[in-house]
């Protein structure tokens, strides 16, 4: 039987534990639940006896009247009075967890920061006896019954976990067979997947394990997907600041990266020669040069049209040009349409000259650069390709890592970064790269972002 969606799941009645009263120790709901069930029995005694009995008729009328009108009383207070003292006892709930677990997600999403949440949740939960947490491929955080085989570090299994992540729809799991767990003497026959989000996008799931299908009721769901959404948003906070870090990171990378040292010294050792062999190219690219480095102080946090970008590019194209003659070429392959597309700076330049710094050949042999920007409905498309050394495949592999060392891999994971930054993770950035043949560095922009 396929898993059930939220909108297909309507249980008959509320199967949730209360939330007792701290000082004592007994919710006072359920003593007047008790004393309400002791006079209804009481009266309902008395009109028993009353008829048989043949007690006069306005006695029985009496007792009659009173049942009817406590019946009426507890009838309104179960549908309209203790729904909402249940739906407060739900919040309070689910903000005393969100308090507790608000440090370990500002964190961002990673196994020690899902184990703790997830012993947080089932501390308090109301009627789950295991709780856990995954990213969009494995199970970041396990906890309570079942962890002997339910381990976190391994991959999702589950149909269902793999279903809410790509369609951001919650979804219950009635039994042990929608689970899918391999071990059959797993104690876990229920469960309710709800998705925990990042600028719209599924980037992981929260879920709750029960031992009864009985407690699959509106309020454990109700507060999954509560607790997902404040979970959620505390990782987009994470991002941002991550996003807002990295802002201020790349305001000095935009001067060690883009304007670094080797680039200025060579660049003035150039316009340097020219001003004894010829004075006029000389001046031209100092004016150039001057116009590059204002570039790069004026735009470095703001947003420019391609046109912009590609004109920067140029620039600083025409300077490596001016060092290295013949060996650099430059293609541009440019959809019209796409010139006023808005986008961050220092988005193309950078992987130009990666190009020029990695890619040119000992040999001597000319370079040839082409940069390419394309759409669709959906996408937009662009990319850097030359056909130079390439990149050695072991250096591939670990490119975008964090301390894979400095140049090439710090530029390519400052583009990569500020793209989904800017653009969320909907957009891409990859690079394809063959030794010795050359390498392609090009990112894909989702126009709905």
């Amino acid at each position: 039987m396929p898993a059930a969606r939220k909108d297909e799941f309507y249980p008959s009645a509320l199967d949730n534990k209360p939330v007792k009263n701290d000082l004592k120790g007994v919710d006072r709901n359920d003593i007047l639940d008790i004393v309400t069930v002791v006079i209804i029995l009481m009266l309902s005694g008395i009109s028993l006896i009353s008829i048989i009995a043949k007690w006069p008729w306005y006695i029985t009328f009496i007792n009659v009247s009173i049942l009817a009108i406590i019946s009426f009383a507890i009838a309104y207070r179960v549908v309209i009075v203790r729904p909402d003292h249940l739906r407060a006892q739900q919040s309070d709930l689910i903000l005393r967890i969100a308090r507790e677990a608000i440090s370990f997600m500002r964190k961002g999403l990673s196994p020690e920061t899902a184990d703790a949440v997830c012993r947080i949740i089932l501390r308090n939960s109301t009627a789950a006896v295991s709780v856990a947490i995954t990213d969009r491929q494995s199970v970041l955080g396990f906890a309570g019954v079942g962890n002997d085989h339910h381990s976190a570090g391994r991959s999702i299994v589950t149909r269902a976990t793999k279903d809410v992540i790509n369609t951001n729809i919650s979804q219950v799991l009635t039994t042990k067979h929608e689970i899918g767990c391999p071990d059959p003497k797993c104690p876990l026959v229920a469960a309710i997947v709800v998705p925990l989000k990042s600028q719209g996008s599924a980037i992981g799931t929260l879920k709750f394990y029960y031992d009864d299908d009985r407690h699959l009721n509106e309020t454990e769901l109700a507060m999954a997907e509560g607790l997902a959404s404040l979970l959620s948003t505390q990782l987009e906070i994470h991002e941002l600041e991550e996003q807002a870090a990295l802002t201020t990171e790349m305001e000095l990378k935009a001067l060690q990266a883009q304007i670094n040292p080797h680039f200025l010294f060579n660049t003035l050792n150039t316009i340097s020669s020219f001003i004894r062999t010829d004075p006029n190219t000389a001046r031209e690219l100092l004016k150039k040069f001057a116009t590059f480095y204002r570039h790069t102080l004026e735009h470095v946090d703001e947003e420019v049209t391609l046109a912009d970008e590609l004109d920067f590019l140029e620039q600083y194209f025409s300077l490596e040009k001016a060092r290295f003659g013949d060996r650099l070429s430059l293609e541009m392959d440019i959809e019209e349409d796409l010139r006023d597309f808005a986008m961050p700076a220092f988005m193309l330049q950078p992987l130009v000259e990666n190009c020029v710094g990695h890619a040119m050949r000992e040999t001597g042999e000319p370079l040839h650069i082409t940069v390419t920007a394309s759409q669709d409905a959906d996408f937009v498309y662009m990319g850097v390709e030359d056909d130079g050394c390439g990149i050695p495949e072991e250096r591939l592999a670990t490119i975008f890592d964090q301390h894979s060392g400095k140049g090439l891999g710090i530029a390519l994971r400052n583009v990569r970064d500020r793209l989904i930054g800017v653009y969320g993770r909907k957009s891409k950035f990859n690079i394809e790269s063959s030794h010795g043949k050359g390498t392609k560095a090009y990112f894909v922009i989702a126009k709905e972002s």
